[in-house]
């Protein structure tokens, strides 16, 4: 296994993978104004080895699996397709939990007919349990014995967990075993370090979103361009500040992989670019120095 590729569960595949959710229109709602670009992004970030891609039938809803389906079905054989399930979207392009067991199993089955598939490679259950911690979800061991009826059914290959906390990892690893955990993690947010400790304790791949940070929490490509430390590794390497950040985050765990998103090929291939950056012991140094700026979430 080479420093470029890790797991995703039991499969091989490439450390920088792709996320399709900036693939739909505005507030991941409606058609992109580009199809044609969109799927021109998809094809060539599997022309570049990505054989990864992060989706949901709750993006557009439905346009970005249209998208996929249409720019690379039949899908390469290594390709691997991860979704979400346990939201919804209504008709302003509003965002609502959708997570009894019922609706988690209707929404693979949404998934597998947009996506043109009989299997997803794996089903990530969206928990809303870090945006409203006093809230009500469904029970937990309800939703992952729904999900493994579907693996067992042949529906599912893996199944992961997002937006959730340690107890809740614990639990899903001890009740179904879990191919990833897909949680905000950053050089800027390092507040999820003890579920990347816990998914490393297990052999757990982790998949951070917010990669570079939230821009609604202070984080994003500005507040990294604006760090001292992180400008002074970019310049010393004449990469930018957000290829820095997306390298310090393959070097904390090496079943930490990525998916970026982009509707742009010149910033798609920027992003694999990032597999080429090896950061040095005075680089990792440095940047053990960031500021961590706390996003909400």
């Amino acid at each position: 296994m080479t420093a470029s590729m890790s797991y995703l569960g039991d499969k091989p595949v490439h450390r920088i993978g792709f996320g399709a959710m900036q693939l739909a229109g505005p507030g991941v709602f409606g058609p992109p104004a580009d199809p044609d670009g969109a799927r021109a992004v998809l094809r060539r970030a599997v022309e570049l080895g990505v054989d990864h891609i992060d989706t949901s039938q709750y993006y557009g809803p439905d346009v970005v699996n249209a998208l996929i389906r249409e720019a690379l079905h039949p899908y390469p054989e290594d390709l691997r397709l991860v979704t979400k399930v346990g939201a919804e979207r209504d008709a302003r392009g509003g965002w609502h939990q959708a997570a009894e067991p019922h609706q988690l199993k209707a929404q693979v089955e949404d998934n597998l007919r947009s996506l043109g598939v009989e299997r997803i490679d794996l089903v990530n259950l969206r928990r809303f349990e870090r945006d409203q911690p006093d809230g009500r979800e469904p029970a937990l061991e309800d939703q992952l014995a729904a999900l493994a009826e579907l693996r067992q059914a042949g529906a599912i290959d893996l199944i992961g967990v997002s937006n959730v906390t340690a107890d809740t990892v614990r639990t899903a690893i001890d009740m179904v075993g879990i191919g990833e955990v897909q949680n905000p993690f950053s050089i800027l947010d390092r507040s999820d370090s003890p579920v990347l400790e816990l998914c490393r304790q297990h052999g757990v791949s982790y998949v951070p979103f917010f990669p570079l940070g939230s821009a609604f929490g202070g984080g994003g490509p500005r507040a990294l361009a604006a760090d001292p430390q992180v400008g002074g590794v970019a310049t010393k390497h004449g990469v930018t500040p957000a290829q820095v950040a997306l390298a310090w985050l393959l070097a904390q765990y090496d079943r930490l992989l990525l998916i970026p998103g982009t509707s742009s090929v010149a910033h798609l291939e920027e992003n694999m670019a990032v597999l080429d950056l090896a950061l040095d012991a005075d680089d990792l140094e440095a940047l053990a120095a960031v500021e961590p700026v706390r996003v909400g979430h």
